[in-house]
């Protein structure tokens, strides 16, 4: 009898690690593994390169649990014939296949899945042997699998599962309401492009590369920019932008001269650009202001460092901003055109 019981405890004991092993080793997210890497540890690494190819721990693990149901449950078998007679194997592997299916499936998955992380550390470096004792008999099914499993693999993760990540923490209460909208606007900069951002041509401020300094007093002090466009009699024909600063000391010291001598060169971006090359334009040139082109070169307005971190944060106004929103000022300017031209 007590043969009996000890086989059988053997078979769910083997069979159950294994069940449970394999449901938490599936369960821990291969970016959390990396992470866990990262930050040190034997065992974390040991995770890592698990997860780097899951298939060869997960055959693995296959091959040694259906060795313990198996053979296990021939030996079970062969025990309670010897002890009980041949007319209670029937019995015996009934309650057998009961006792397999309660404490070798469904807790010990149950328990692997809730426990991933913790219970995948700590099998990590066994599992790592096994996998490398059995690398012939893996290696071997995996030939037989090959065709079966050709093909690219899917992706990690994507863009929605990131955000439904991110909501989901967000209910559970580890980061802000904020944060998930910072990460939704993230997403949001490859599908707005330099038109959207823009500030249309008709309200865009510019002076002439000929005009003199003075005769452009009035121009400079009421402009609300910290950067001017100059264009050379239109502004189809941009030539750079001068700082308002620069200007104003120079009307202060009385140095004189016309508006080309302040001009400093500025970049044209195609009006297709999406918002997240423009950042990266931005930020590698060090530059906060480019003009937007059209397909054949013309001026469709410019683009601000501003425009493109709004899409990130929302609108950003400042006390001289008189005219907080210049697209849709502008916008509203041209129907109002439109009415009164007869």
């Amino acid at each position: 009898m007590g043969t009996l019981v000890g086989t059988i405890l053997v078979v769910l004991i083997g069979s159950g690690l294994c069940s449970g092993t394999e449901t938490a080793l599936l369960s821990v997210p291969d970016i959390r593994a990396r992470q866990l890497a990262e930050e040190g540890g034997r065992r974390a690494r040991a995770l890592h390169s698990l997860k780097q190819a899951i298939a060869r721990p997960i055959s693995a693990i296959v091959v040694l649990n259906n060795v313990f149901n198996i053979v296990g449950s021939i030996a079970v078998g062969s025990v309670a014939a010897a002890t009980f007679g041949q007319r209670s194997v029937g019995v015996v592997s009934g309650v057998l296949t009961f006792l397999v299916i309660l404490f070798s499936e469904i807790l010990p998955k149950t328990l692997g899945e809730r426990y991933a992380e913790r219970v995948s550390l700590w099998v990590a470096v066994p599992v790592r042997a096994l996998t490398m004792l059995m690398t012939p008999l893996v290696m071997l099914f995996e030939i037989l699998m090959r065709p079966l499993t050709r093909g690219e693999r899917a992706p990690t993760t994507n863009e929605a599962e990131i955000r439904l990540l991110a909501d989901m923490a967000r209910r559970e209460g580890h980061i802000e309401h904020d944060e998930v909208e910072m990460i939704e606007r993230v997403f949001q900069l490859n599908d707005h492009r330099a038109e959207d951002l823009m500030t249309p041509r008709t309200a865009v401020t510019w002076l002439d590369v000929a005009l003199d300094l003075d005769a452009a007093r009035d121009a400079i002090l009421s402009s609300e920019h910290s950067r001017i466009v100059v264009a050379d009699g239109e502004l189809d024909r941009v030539l750079g932008v001068a700082l308002k600063d620069e200007l104003l000391v120079a009307l202060l010291e009385g140095v004189g001269g016309r508006i080309g001598d302040f001009v400093r060169p500025v970049e044209a971006v195609p009006w297709i650009a999406r918002a997240d090359d423009l950042l990266q334009r931005f930020r590698q040139r060090r530059e906060h202001l480019m003009v937007v082109v059209d397909e054949f070169g013309g001026t469709m307005g410019v683009v601000a460092l501003e425009d493109v971190l709004e899409v990130l944060t929302g609108p950003i106004v400042d006390e001289t901003d008189r005219r907080p929103n210049l697209r849709r000022y502008a916008r509203a300017r041209a129907r109002r055109r439109g009415v009164e031209r007869p």
